[in-house]
């Protein structure tokens, strides 16, 4: 299993869009996702900070993807 790359929220929201989620709502700083199927996620978005290991994965177990699948979506 390989690692991910450093990646903003700005980047992690784009793959998780493209994987097809939405953005349903803002509240400072957090951007909360919802897929059609009911999964969800929040992903905070700060400028010039990256998401950390522990984040990602969290987000990653909450959407339901490996890295793989992420991965394949960058």
């Amino acid at each position: 299993m390989s690692k991910l790359p450093s990646l903003t929220g700005k980047e992690v929201i784009a793959a998780l869009c493209k994987a097809g989620f939405e953005v349903i709502r803002v509240r400072g700083s957090h951007h909360i996702l919802v897929h059609s199927d009911g999964r969800r996620t929040v992903v905070p978005v700060h400028a010039g900070e990256t998401i950390g290991t522990g984040l990602m994965t969290q987000i990653l177990r909450d959407c339901q993807l490996d890295r793989e699948e992420f991965r394949n979506l960058l």
